[in-house]
């Protein structure tokens, strides 16, 4: 473990009074922390009523089965990132340290609004790894999301492709007036080159001047071979494992697995990430999984299938995240390190904000790439 964070394990206590005193100190803090979330208006008996009523709504097979693939796609993804940063700093940062601060990030988009837990999770790099900046790590976050962009882009294809009347439904009028005004069209795209080239010649220097920081981030391009290795392979084990995780939730509910019915809600999924404004997108991921699903089952089942989806695996990742980061940075130096990357989180939020109004700056917010939440 790097110097950055102490390992300081809260059992660490030769006694056994103390380590009871602890125990007990831990409780209290949760139940007071329930109390002042319940002072401030949010409903966490409701949540819990919610997460009970869909826990015994389906068989206990399916939701250990669920966590199941859940875990796995954490620890696989985890591991491409941990590819990712062992190439670019040989030697700063161990598989746990990365692991931890990626199911924290995980865990945090289920609660905090716009992915915010993204930015969590980089700082987390920046502060575990040895000799990481933010605009290295940014580039290796660059990097990771290769992959999902490509997946995500080819669900898109299919669903356009394989969906009757797909195509008219999402462009309609507007495609018609593309194709009867083809010179038209062109100019706009020339314009958009131009407008993109010109861009490009103003920043080109702070393009340059980034690019020497972050290059480092994404050193593991230049090696096909270790990137395929280190960063695919494990990438596409945790896509298979969420795609488990929906299999198992739709065969729950009734609904029929069929490779069209995934895509759908892998689709779905998608434009609800994108388009994520709320803490964990609730409400946007049921509206747009429950459309999805409009050709296999019922709007109610489908409204229940997501819930459920939604609030045992956000239930699972939490807790996912505590024991890591207990485990890998303890409680106090683990505590400490979220604390400080989630305000830091927002402080590099708000710069990001600030420079897009002067049309310069640091380098844009990361947005999840179509395929991928965290």
């Amino acid at each position: 473990m790097s110097s950055a964070v102490a390992a300081v394990s809260p059992l660490n206590d030769p006694s056994r009074s103390r380590r009871l005193l602890k125990i007990a100190g831990w409780i209290a803090f949760f139940i007071a922390l329930l109390v002042v979330l319940h002072l401030l208006g949010v409903d966490v008996w409701g949540w819990l009523e919610s997460l009970w009523d869909s826990l015994t709504e389906i068989s206990i097979g399916y939701i250990i089965l669920g966590c199941l693939f859940q875990g796995i796609q954490t620890i696989l993804t985890a591991l491409g990132w941990y590819g990712i940063l062992r190439y670019a700093y040989p030697g700063g940062v161990t598989y746990m340290e990365v692991l931890a601060s990626y199911a924290a990030g995980v865990a945090l988009n289920n609660f905090l609004p716009a992915n915010l837990g993204t930015f969590v999770t980089l700082l987390m790099f920046v502060a575990v790894v040895a000799g990481a900046t933010f605009a290295g790590v940014l580039a290796g976050y660059v990097v990771q999301k290769i992959f999902y962009l490509v997946i995500g882009t080819l669900i898109y294809l299919y669903l356009f492709a394989a969906i009757a009347g797909s195509f008219n439904f999402q462009f309609g009028n507007e495609w018609d007036a593309i194709s009867s005004h083809v010179v038209l069209t062109i100019g706009i795209i020339a314009g958009a080159i131009f407008l993109a080239a010109l861009l490009l010649r103003i920043f080109w220097h702070w393009f340059k001047k980034m690019w020497e920081k972050a290059r480092q981030g994404a050193a593991i391009l230049g090696d096909f071979g270790s990137y395929v290795r280190l960063v695919l392979l494990p990438q596409m084990g945790g896509y298979v494992a969420k795609i488990g995780v929906i299999i198992v939730f739709l065969a729950a509910y009734d609904i029929p697995v069929t490779f069209g019915s995934v895509m759908s809600v892998l689709g779905s999924n998608q434009l609800a990430n994108i388009l994520s404004f709320t803490p964990g997108g609730v409400g946007i991921n049921q509206a747009f999984n429950t459309f999805a699903l409009d050709s296999y089952t019922d709007a109610t089942t489908a409204t229940a299938y997501s819930v459920s989806q939604q609030l045992i695996t956000t239930a699972f990742n939490v807790g996912f995240a505590v024991v890591l980061i207990c485990i890998v940075f303890g409680w106090s130096g683990g505590s400490k390190l979220v604390r400080e990357s989630y305000e830091g989180a927002k402080v590099k939020a708000a710069d990001v904000k600030a420079s897009r109004g002067k049309g310069i700056g640091e380098p844009e917010e990361p947005s999840p790439a179509p395929g991928e939440g965290a």
